[in-house]
């Protein structure tokens, strides 16, 4: 390669290094560095001539062109010249300090240089250097700045020149008076400090090992003089800074007693740098120096500086760290390494002022203080081994902190004295105490918006780390085992440490398993040595009551439990088999529970019977009663947790149950009695229910203790109850009464069966019906409960024993008042919801009530029930009372419900007769249609659970009419497509009930089993689509089952009801209605003859009123079905209806379907009109705008709307599918003339139909082949959205062919039939409907289907005919069809070769032809073809076509680019072994080549195929392989690597024909597309760099230079890239 070509191009590479494009300089440096790695003399020698002859270059050009230098010198220093080396050095130091000015890029980028060639020719360097460090002369900031740079980066050959340096510098100092000098003097000194350290530590490797510390002292002493009693002072930041930093570092190097002399000025200087600068890592990384050079050399004066010292390290060591700064954390890190340093040498002081400042309160200050004191504790373990008491008393006064930032410091300092030994000593167990009371912290919500501190510490957050502290202390600190065993047990009972109950238990779990299973004596406790720790009475009743809320306190449910299964033998001996055999499965229960799904009434009484189990394991009296006095007494602990409160009530009653000793139960009563909080209801609640099961052991005592209560004076509203109920005096007589009426009802309920109905009347009655009157809401609901248990317990007894309870009508009287004093409109108590379930139990009892009296009942409940407002309505706060939150107010409304259901199932018990369920049912029925939804909801669901429990509970003893299953299923029937899916599902499961009860009334046995019925529920699935469509289907669905099991009397009252439904207060019922009707009357319709005029009249008028478009279709369809047929009249009326139809007219079409043979002959009458008819008229736009529209006839689009209408019924498809080929053609053709057609005007309003005409067309031909069954078809043409297509004019084609295309696939025997009719259309005068049948046709020809039903011959003629239509776009679409032949039946090519060539070869050379498109279907055709030709055939034609082809090649169109490609493919089978194609195929290659990067996807892949099939002719193995490898399709091609091995081949066979290739390519450098001009690029690029030096005289490395030249200048940057890549290659 000539010089002056290398030269060029770094020379333009040179100008363009500052590209605007950011990738385009970064490649032109590239483009540099690989040129001057390759000849780096050369291209060195260019950038000091460009430097040199452009001395007024802006200072960004120079910098880059510096920073190359910089580069190759730094790669490639061992190739270049001495002389080359020594003029770089020249240059670099001229334009280092060319300007006086400090120009930082400019002259930093020089330095670079001097400091790259520095790291092998240091002598040449500094002989340059020194010229320009001159003594008694300021030098250039740089030319320091180097100095310091290179002894960085050479320490081994800078060190030796660093004497004679300082000894220069030193006169220099003094001179600085810029700050700027100051600062590079100070920053030199220190990078030359730090050089000798290295130096002197690394002798070994040193070149002079005789250099020593000393040698250095005195220059490094005279320039720290200067620059700490000048220069420190400085007002400028950086300045001080750096001479801090420079400071520091010499003090290792400067003599013993120098540094010891400067120490007393020195550390205060420093330390005062802390006030003057905000960057304080600096200062504190030189006081580190400082600090260890002193206490290397054993300074005595050290520790005279020590108070200045630790204050000042103090408020460092407080100061925030900010973890996102890395400087403040480098900072905190430097501060604590002067800590240790200072405590190595004076540990005492150290502490004690550390110790001291923890006193102070400042939470800033005490927190730095811990840390400290931390880092002391970890980092220097023997000093502090004498202080640990000294400390252990100082941490108690931070530990009183309120700040929890603060606690988490001594969260971490105790974790820290753990591992050292600190716990174990006298006092260590208070810090136990702070971690476990840090376990207890509760959450922080409440506080309201988050703090923006981000160095908040929330509880939460300190809660965690103390349950991981304690978690550690237990498991990784083995010594302290015994320091927590057993104290840790002390923590579990006080309440205020309930939230640190799960972490303690699993501490205690882990330490008492290791010491069970290691046998450790130390295992057993002994209580009466430990008297701080909770009796074993108080631990099993905690840990239980903790087990009854397992997910409370952080989920303290299942530890606690295990914690107990470890702890059994130091409970009692005797609990350890049992409980090793029960609490597993209650372990495992909890482990498959969560908080929703744990049934937790079943739990506590799984946990009571453990209880039970327990005690009568244990079998000890005296213990068990210690238990019941303890558990009594520990019951206030929970009065700020009342859940547990009357669970530990339940516990102790189970214990009493156990307990021998009458007198201690009584007097246990007695003090839960009087003790009891009576104004919560949670623990009036607990109190009965633990007085209850006392009951069950001591009914006469308890009994005996309830009457002595009530009549005590607690109850006396005198000043003696205050003696009595101790510090009880605001609690109200009646919230104690509301007690004794719970106890009362507690005790009937867990009584012995055998004792308790003697007792009811005399003793449990009398005592608390002296209260009914009350007024008092917590009386009432407490008198409510009570009679409901008395009622369930009765009712348990007289199962086996006969009683009539006569108190029974006085107390439903009283609990009605009770109901009728609620508001209607607000549910805030439970009184509805305990009533009515008082009333269920008591319903079962005699004797039983009067008709009215239930009648009354009934009214009362269900009306009281369904009235309130929706459970999401929030009511009006009032004074008096508190609104309940939602969660309450829902279960509250789920409650009453429930409730209500169980009453009506008790009344439906007494009653189980027909009968019986309507004087249900006429309660419930208004409620079914409400316009409230929540009304209906309820009213559903409430007939749903009565009718399945009517169901489950029916005996039928005698052959009973079921009269009135018409009238409910009319009713409940329509709610099956309810807006309210709840509904929904509830009517179907009425259904299902209400004829499972008909089929047991017509003799059917309880276990039969009904198909259809059963279907109901698989129907119920699809009521949770809220589809209406599906809806009614499942109504229509239900409705067969339900005619198929209707008696024929009960038909009647069905469908009378079913039209009042037609107008029911949701639309969707409506609908649902009309559905069931019409389904109902197709198949039950003939046994209402005599009905048909009354109910066609009732139809008719409801018709004309009903608003809801489904119900007026169904209803029309209704009345269809009993219509007559006067068909003409109806036609021609409908006809000359206006459009577009409305929806009685459409109706109307529609139900004409529905006889076949009516419908065919309506069929054959519409379709003969049409095909007569002219489609429309061409009418002018206005008179001022001239041209003409197309607008539709009248009749022939009214016929086309009424066709669709009519296909739109279902049984239409018989007359359909025998006139499909009539129907698909006529509909074909008709939409064809409709594309593009304007709606005619309404004759009487004059305004234009809004009827889209091709839209109408195209809706009857999808429905004509929805009724043919064409599914596929139809899948196929929704998928490619064919109908969107069809009818708009611009992709009208586009339709059809989809259409074609769908009917060859998957109608194909319909088509002979179909081409048939369609073949008349193509000599029609209207030129739209030529068009619409040659697309249809040319199709049909992309598929085999045709040549098997024998169509091929006549398609072709056809097509060849319309090659000469006076219509372009027929003509085009027929060079398409008979190109189309050969993907359809390729056997046939040959047969048509002759015509094929000649229509394709006129089509390339159509001149009427604007948009190219027949050229394009030409081109697209002929490689088609070309596949399947004979050789014989083509072979002459070859050559010939290659030529027309080739101006294609770059055309701008895509698509002819792309088909132009692809036909050059397909014919190079036919050139294969001819010179002549080989040759062609050489022209184009490298076209080919280039557009493998075409911006166009599909023009790539044409040129993968072409290049792939064109490979065998190119005539090198090595190419034919890398074509046929990695042109695949589906393979990403990585374009560089595939350019760069394709121009080694071309190199090495065909080296003829470079200069051929690179002129072809240089064309390329102009073309229109950025990529493939980017792709000549990089052609030529790889092409030179795989060049060897003989064969770059094919090249006119003259042109490819100026070309590149010029791509380097290109608009697009990716070019520019690439232009600057390749001359990279230039070497």
């Amino acid at each position: 390669m000539d010089e002056t070509d290398v030269e060029q191009v770094t020379l333009a590479l040179l100008d363009a290094a500052t590209d605007k494009d950011s990738e385009v300089q970064e490649q032109v440096r590239k483009s540099m560095l690989t040129l001057g790695k390759q000849q780096p003399d050369r291209v060195l020698a260019m950038c000091q001539d460009y430097l040199l002859k452009h001395p007024k270059l802006v200072v960004s050009h120079r910098v880059v062109i510096l920073q190359t230098i910089e580069l190759i010198v730094g790669c490639r220093i061992e190739e270049i010249s001495s002389p080359r080396i020594k003029s770089i050095i020249s240059l670099a130091s001229d334009e280092m300090t060319r300007s006086k000015e400090v120009i930082p890029d400019w002259q930093q980028a020089a330095s670079n240089i001097l400091v790259a060639v520095g790291n092998k020719y240091i002598n040449d360097i500094m002989e340059e250097i020194l010229c320009k460090f001159q003594p008694g002369l300021l030098p250039h900031f740089f030319v320091v700045q180097t100095l310091a740079n290179l002894s960085d980066s050479n320490v081994y050959g800078m060190v030796p020149f660093l004497n004679a340096i300082l000894g220069t510098m030193l006169p220099m100092l003094s001179m600085a008076k810029q700050d700027n000098m100051k600062w590079v003097f100070s920053s030199a000194l220190c990078h030359f400090s730090n050089s000798i350290l290295e130096y002197l530590a690394n002798l070994d490797k040193a070149p002079d090992p005789t250099v020593r510390k000393d040698t250095f002292s005195s220059e490094i002493f005279a320039a720290f003089d200067i620059l700490f009693s000048n220069w420190l002072q400085s007002r400028e930041s950086k300045l001080r800074l750096t001479v801090a930093e420079a400071v520091g570092s010499m003090c290792h190097l400067m003599a013993s007693d120098k540094l010891e002399e400067q120490i007393p000025k020195l550390i205060p200087a420093i330390l005062s740098l802390y006030k003057k600068n905000n960057e304080h890592y600096v200062i504190s990384k030189s006081l580190c120096l400082v600090l260890d050079a002193s206490v290397s050399m054993g300074s005595r004066l050290l520790e005279t500086q020590l108070d200045g010292l630790l204050l000042v390290l103090h408020v460092q060591v407080c100061a925030p760290v900010e973890y996102s700064n890395p400087p403040t954390v480098k900072n905190h890190n430097e501060v604590l390494r002067c800590f240790s340093l200072l405590a190595n040498s004076f540990p005492d002081r150290l502490v004690m002022f550390v110790l001291q400042k923890l006193e102070n309160s400042n939470e800033r200050n005490r927190m730095g203080s811990l840390v400290v004191l931390r880092h002391l504790i970890n980092s220097t373990t023997s000093t502090m081994e004498s202080k640990k008491l000294l400390i252990l008393a100082s941490i108690r006064q931070p530990m009183a902190d309120q700040s929890n930032k603060v606690k988490k410091r001594v969260v971490q300092v105790i974790s820290a004295m753990a591992h050292h030994g600190y716990l174990e000593l006298e006092g260590g167990e208070l810090l136990v105490r702070f971690i476990v009371q840090h376990c207890a912290l509760p959450d922080t919500y409440g506080r309201g918006h988050r703090p923006t501190d981000p160095e908040e510490v929330t509880n939460e957050a300190l809660r965690s780390m103390c349950d991981n502290t304690l978690h550690l202390l237990t498991t990784t600190v083995g010594r302290l085992a015994d320091v927590l065993w057993p104290k840790l047990l002390y923590y579990l009972t006080p309440s205020q440490y309930s939230n640190a109950t799960t972490p303690l238990c699993k501490s205690l779990i882990v330490l008492g398993s290791k010491k069970k299973i290691n046998q450790e004596s130390s295992f057993n406790i002994d209580f009466t040595q430990e008297v701080n720790l909770p009796s074993p009475q108080i631990l099993l009743v905690r840990l239980l009551v903790n087990a009854a809320f397992p997910f409370s306190s952080r989920g303290h449910g299942a530890p606690s439990l295990s914690l107990l299964q470890i702890l059994s033998i130091n409970i009692h001996p005797k609990t350890e088999t049992l409980w090793e055999k029960d609490i597993p499965p209650l372990l495992s229960t909890l482990e498959e529970s969560t908080t929703e799904s744990l049934d937790k009434k079943q739990w506590e009484e799984k946990l009571l019977k453990l209880l039970s189990k327990t005690l009568a394991t244990i079998d000890d009296d005296k213990w068990v009663c210690q238990l019941a006095a303890e558990a009594t007494r520990y019951l206030s602990t929970y009065n700020n947790a009342l859940e547990e409160k009357s669970f530990l009530y339940r516990c102790l009653g189970a214990t009493l149950q156990q307990c021998f000793n009458k007198e201690l139960v009584k007097k246990q009563l007695q003090e839960i009695l009087l003790a009891a909080r009576h104004h919560d209801a949670v623990e009036r609640e607990g109190v009965a229910m633990g007085v209850g099961l006392c009951a069950n052991s001591h009914l006469e005592g308890t009994l005996a203790k309830l009457e002595e209560f009530g009549k005590s004076d607690a109850f006396k509203k005198s000043p003696s109850i205050f003696n009595i109920l101790k510090e009880r005096n605001d609690v109200e007589v009646e919230k104690v009464k509301s007690t004794l009426i719970l106890c009362y009802g507690q005790v009937a309920l867990n009584a012995p069966r055998e004792k308790i109905l003697t007792r009811i009347d005399q003793d449990i009655l009398r005592c608390i019906s002296k209260h009914f009157n009350t007024k008092d809401l917590t009386m009432k609901l407490s008198l409510i409960q009570s009679v409901g248990l008395i009622a369930k317990a009765i009712s348990e007894c007289v199962k086996k024993q006969g009683y009539v309870f006569s108190r029974k009508q006085e107390l439903i009287t009283v609990m009605l008042d009770f109901i009728k004093a609620e508001p209607a409109d607000l549910l805030r108590t439970p009184v509805r919801h305990l009533v009515m379930t008082t009333f269920a139990n008591l319903m079962p009892l005699d004797p039983a009530l009067s008709e009215n009296e239930s009648f009354d009942l009934l009214k009362v409940c269900v009306n009281g029930v369904f009235s309130l407002p929706s459970e999401t309505h929030t009511p009006e706060k009032t004074k008096e009372e508190e609104t309940l939150d939602p969660t309450q107010r829902k279960a509250l409304y789920k409650d009453t419900l429930a409730a209500l259901q169980e009453l009506l199932k008790s009344v439906l018990v007494k009653d189980p007769t027909p009968d019986g369920l309507q004087s249900v049912f006429k309660h419930i029925e208004s409620w079914l249609s409400s316009g409230q939804d929540h009304e209906r909801e309820r009213a559903v669901t409430v007939t749903a659970h009565m009718l399945a429990f009517y169901l489950d509970t029916l005996t039928v003893k005698n052959m009973v009419s079921f009269h009135n299953l018409g009238a409910l299923l009319g009713r409940l029937s329509p709610r099956c497509s309810d807006p309210r899916p709840a509904v929904r599902t509830a009517a179907m499961d009425c259904i299902h009930s209400l004829l499972y009860i008909q089929l047991r009334y017509e003799g059917f046995s309880l276990d039969y089993k009904d198909d259809g019925v059963d279907s109901l529920l698989l129907l119920k699935g699809r009521l949770d689509n809220p589809d209406p469509s599906v809806l009614y289907k499942t109504c229509s669905d239900l409705t067969k089952v339900m005619s198929k099991r209707l008696p024929q009397e009960q038909l009647t009252p069905l469908v009378f009801m079913l039209f009042e439904g037609l107008v029911d207060s949701q639309p969707n019922c409506c609908r649902a209605s009309s559905v069931i009707l019409n389904t109902l009357l197709k198949n039950r319709g003939g046994g209402l003859q005599e009905l048909v005029p009354e109910m066609l009249e009732a139809l008719h008028v409801r018709l004309q009123n009903i608003t809801e478009e489904q119900v007026r279709v169904a209803v029309g369809q209704t009345v269809l079905i009993l219509a007559s047929q006067h068909l003409q009249a109806v036609i021609n009326a409908l006809v000359n209806k206006p459009l577009p139809y409305d929806s009685w007219t459409g109706e109307m079409w529609m139900a004409l379907g529905a006889d076949p043979l009516v419908a065919s002959q309506i069929l054959g009458m519409l379709m003969e009109k049409l095909l007569i008819m002219a489609p429309y008229v061409d009418q002018r736009e206005s008179m001022m705008r001239g041209g003409t529209k197309k607008v539709a006839t009248s009749q022939p689009l009214a016929m086309t709307c009424g066709l669709k209408e009519l296909l739109l019924n279902g049984q239409s498809q018989e007359p359909a599918v025998g006139m499909f080929p009539q129907l698909f053609s006529c509909l074909t053709v008709r939409l064809g003339a409709s594309v593009g057609v304007s709606a005619p005007k309404d004759h009487n309003t004059k305004q234009t139909a809004s009827v889209h005409v091709a839209g109408v067309a195209a809706d009857a031909l999808r429905i004509l082949l929805a009724r043919a069954q064409l599914d596929e078809v139809m899948k196929r043409l929704d998928e490619d959205k064919a109908w969107d297509a069809i009818k708009e004019l611009n992709t009208h084609i586009t339709g059809v062919t989809l259409l074609a295309r769908a009917m060859a696939k998957h109608a194909g025997p319909r088509l002979p039939s179909i081409v048939e009719c369609l073949c008349p259309s193509l000599n029609n005068i209207y030129e739209c409907q030529r068009i619409t049948v040659t697309a249809f046709f040319s199709e049909l020809l992309n598929h085999h289907v045709v040549t098997e039903l024998m169509l091929i011959d006549v398609l072709m003629n056809n097509m060849m005919e319309r090659i000469s239509d006076p219509c372009c776009t027929v003509r085009m679409l027929a060079v398409r069809g008979l190109g189309n032949i050969a993907v359809g039946s390729p056997e046939k090519v040959n047969k048509y070769a002759k015509e094929l060539l000649a229509a394709m070869s006129s089509g390339m050379e159509e001149r009427d032809d604007p948009g190219k498109l027949i050229t394009l279907e030409a081109m697209s055709g002929l490689s088609k073809v070309l596949v399947y030709l004979d050789k014989k055939n083509v072979q002459l034609l070859v050559v010939y076509i290659f030529m027309k082809i080739k101006p294609f090649l770059e055309s701008e169109n895509d698509d002819i680019r792309c088909a132009s490609i692809h036909l050059m493919g397909n014919l190079s089978k036919f050139g294969s072994g001819e010179q002549v194609f080989k040759d062609q195929i050489h022209n184009v290659l490298v076209s080919l080549l280039l557009h493998l990067v075409d911006p166009n996807p599909r023009v790539v892949k044409a040129c993968k195929f072409s290049m792939r099939v064109c490979a065998p002719v190119v005539g090198s193995e090595q190419i034919t392989a890398m074509f046929q490898n990695h042109l695949h399709d589906e393979k990403s091609l990585h374009y560089g690597e595939f350019i760069n091995d394709l121009t080694k081949y071309l190199i090495q066979d065909f080296p003829g024909m470079l200069n051929f290739y690179h002129i072809s390519v240089i064309q390329f450098f102009k073309s229109t597309w950025a990529e493939v001009r980017a792709g000549a690029a990089m052609f030529i690029g790889f092409l030179l760099g795989n060049l060897q030096e003989e064969h770059f005289s094919h090249l006119n490395m003259g042109t490819i230079t100026k070309g590149l030249v010029m791509l380097l200048q290109d608009p697009d940057p990716v070019v520019r890239v690439k232009a600057a890549e390749a001359m990279g290659r230039f070497h």
